[in-house]
Protein backbone atom coordinates (compact mmCIF):
# COMPACT_ATOMS: atom_id res chain seq x y z
CA UNK A 1 0.00 0.00 0.00
CA UNK A 2 1.32 2.92 -0.86
CA UNK A 3 2.53 5.79 1.58
CA UNK A 4 -0.36 8.12 0.28
CA UNK A 5 -3.02 5.32 0.45
CA UNK A 6 -1.92 4.56 4.26
CA UNK A 7 -2.48 8.29 5.06
CA UNK A 8 -5.87 8.32 3.42
CA UNK A 9 -7.11 5.25 5.76
CA UNK A 10 -5.36 6.45 8.97
CA UNK A 11 -6.65 9.67 8.82
CA UNK A 12 -10.61 8.67 7.72
CA UNK A 13 -10.06 6.27 10.64
CA UNK A 14 -9.50 8.83 13.34
CA UNK A 15 -11.70 11.26 11.45
CA UNK A 16 -14.80 8.45 11.80
CA UNK A 17 -13.46 8.28 15.13
CA UNK A 18 -13.53 12.03 15.80
CA UNK A 19 -16.97 11.69 14.79
CA UNK A 20 -18.53 9.33 17.02
CA UNK A 21 -16.59 10.17 20.09
CA UNK A 22 -17.92 13.97 19.43
CA UNK A 23 -21.85 13.04 18.35
CA UNK A 24 -21.84 10.62 21.49
CA UNK A 25 -20.52 13.01 24.34
CA UNK A 26 -22.62 15.63 22.85
CA UNK A 27 -25.37 13.92 22.92
CA UNK A 28 -24.80 12.43 26.24
CA UNK A 29 -23.95 16.35 27.42
CA UNK A 30 -27.72 17.43 25.98
CA UNK A 31 -28.92 14.11 27.87
CA UNK A 32 -27.29 15.13 31.26
CA UNK A 33 -28.38 18.52 30.82
CA UNK A 34 -31.79 17.98 30.35
CA UNK A 35 -31.73 16.27 33.41
CA UNK A 36 -29.98 18.92 35.21
CA UNK A 37 -33.13 21.08 34.10
CA UNK A 38 -32.48 24.92 33.19
CA UNK A 39 -30.32 27.13 34.19
CA UNK A 40 -30.93 30.13 36.02
CA UNK A 41 -28.28 32.86 35.38
CA UNK A 42 -27.87 33.75 39.46
CA UNK A 43 -25.03 32.56 41.79
CA UNK A 44 -27.47 30.64 43.50
CA UNK A 45 -28.97 29.15 40.09
CA UNK A 46 -25.42 28.56 38.44
CA UNK A 47 -23.56 26.79 41.99
CA UNK A 48 -27.06 24.44 41.62
CA UNK A 49 -26.34 23.58 38.07
CA UNK A 50 -22.38 23.02 38.43
CA UNK A 51 -23.47 21.02 41.25
CA UNK A 52 -26.38 18.65 39.11
CA UNK A 53 -23.50 18.44 36.19
CA UNK A 54 -21.13 17.44 38.18
CA UNK A 55 -23.12 14.24 40.17
CA UNK A 56 -24.25 13.10 36.63
CA UNK A 57 -22.82 10.27 35.40
CA UNK A 58 -24.33 10.73 32.06
CA UNK A 59 -22.71 13.96 31.95
CA UNK A 60 -19.21 12.51 33.37
CA UNK A 61 -19.49 10.03 30.68
CA UNK A 62 -20.28 12.96 27.73
CA UNK A 63 -16.53 14.18 29.48
CA UNK A 64 -15.17 10.84 28.57
CA UNK A 65 -16.29 10.51 24.94
CA UNK A 66 -15.30 14.53 24.49
CA UNK A 67 -12.18 13.64 25.79
CA UNK A 68 -11.75 10.84 23.41
CA UNK A 69 -12.58 13.55 20.61
CA UNK A 70 -10.06 15.75 21.73
CA UNK A 71 -7.34 13.37 21.71
CA UNK A 72 -8.26 11.84 18.07
CA UNK A 73 -8.43 15.72 16.58
CA UNK A 74 -5.12 16.53 17.73
CA UNK A 75 -3.95 13.22 16.47
CA UNK A 76 -4.95 13.35 13.24
CA UNK A 77 -4.05 17.24 12.76
CA UNK A 78 -0.51 16.12 13.89
CA UNK A 79 -0.52 14.25 10.15
CA UNK A 80 -3.34 15.63 7.99
CA UNK A 81 -3.63 19.17 7.06
CA UNK A 82 -6.40 21.23 9.01
CA UNK A 83 -8.26 22.15 6.12
CA UNK A 84 -9.03 18.36 5.50
CA UNK A 85 -9.51 17.59 9.29
CA UNK A 86 -12.24 19.80 9.87
CA UNK A 87 -14.15 19.89 7.00
CA UNK A 88 -14.32 16.26 6.68
CA UNK A 89 -15.35 16.02 10.79
CA UNK A 90 -18.07 17.87 9.87
CA UNK A 91 -20.03 14.54 9.34
CA UNK A 92 -20.86 15.07 13.18
CA UNK A 93 -23.35 17.98 12.37
CA UNK A 94 -25.14 15.47 9.91
CA UNK A 95 -24.43 12.36 13.00
CA UNK A 96 -25.97 15.10 15.65
CA UNK A 97 -29.24 15.73 14.12
CA UNK A 98 -29.76 12.41 13.31
CA UNK A 99 -29.34 11.26 16.72
CA UNK A 100 -30.81 14.53 18.27
CA UNK A 101 -34.42 12.88 15.95
CA UNK A 102 -34.30 9.19 16.65
CA UNK A 103 -32.54 9.26 20.41
CA UNK A 104 -33.34 12.84 21.94
CA UNK A 105 -37.03 13.16 20.55
CA UNK A 106 -36.26 16.49 18.34
CA UNK A 107 -38.26 17.62 15.71
CA UNK A 108 -35.61 19.19 12.43
CA UNK A 109 -37.39 21.48 10.08
CA UNK A 110 -36.83 20.28 5.78
CA UNK A 111 -34.54 23.41 6.01
CA UNK A 112 -32.50 22.19 8.51
CA UNK A 113 -32.16 19.30 6.61
CA UNK A 114 -31.23 20.56 3.68
CA UNK A 115 -28.39 22.14 5.50
CA UNK A 116 -27.00 18.63 6.63
CA UNK A 117 -27.36 17.68 3.30
CA UNK A 118 -25.40 20.57 2.10
CA UNK A 119 -22.64 19.57 4.80
CA UNK A 120 -22.60 16.16 3.47
CA UNK A 121 -21.94 16.99 0.11
CA UNK A 122 -18.66 19.45 1.28
CA UNK A 123 -17.49 16.57 3.37
CA UNK A 124 -17.58 14.37 0.33
CA UNK A 125 -16.53 17.00 -2.11
CA UNK A 126 -13.51 17.29 0.92
CA UNK A 127 -13.11 13.60 1.16
CA UNK A 128 -12.01 13.22 -2.48
CA UNK A 129 -8.61 15.51 -2.10
CA UNK A 130 -5.68 14.77 -0.32
CA UNK A 131 -5.43 14.54 3.52
CA UNK A 132 -2.08 16.56 3.48
CA UNK A 133 -0.50 18.96 0.68
CA UNK A 134 2.51 19.78 2.32
CA UNK A 135 5.38 17.75 2.76
CA UNK A 136 7.01 19.63 6.24
CA UNK A 137 6.10 16.57 8.34
CA UNK A 138 7.71 13.81 5.33
CA UNK A 139 10.89 13.36 7.98
CA UNK A 140 8.80 13.12 11.00
CA UNK A 141 7.10 9.56 9.86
Amino acid sequence: MSNERKLRVKTLVMVFAMVVCATTGDSLLKRGMSQVGPVSLTQAGLFQAFRGAMTSGTIWFAILFLIGFMISNMTVLSWADYSYVMPASAMGYAAVTLVGVVFLGETVSPRRWLGVALICLGVFLVGQTKPRTSTVMEVAQ
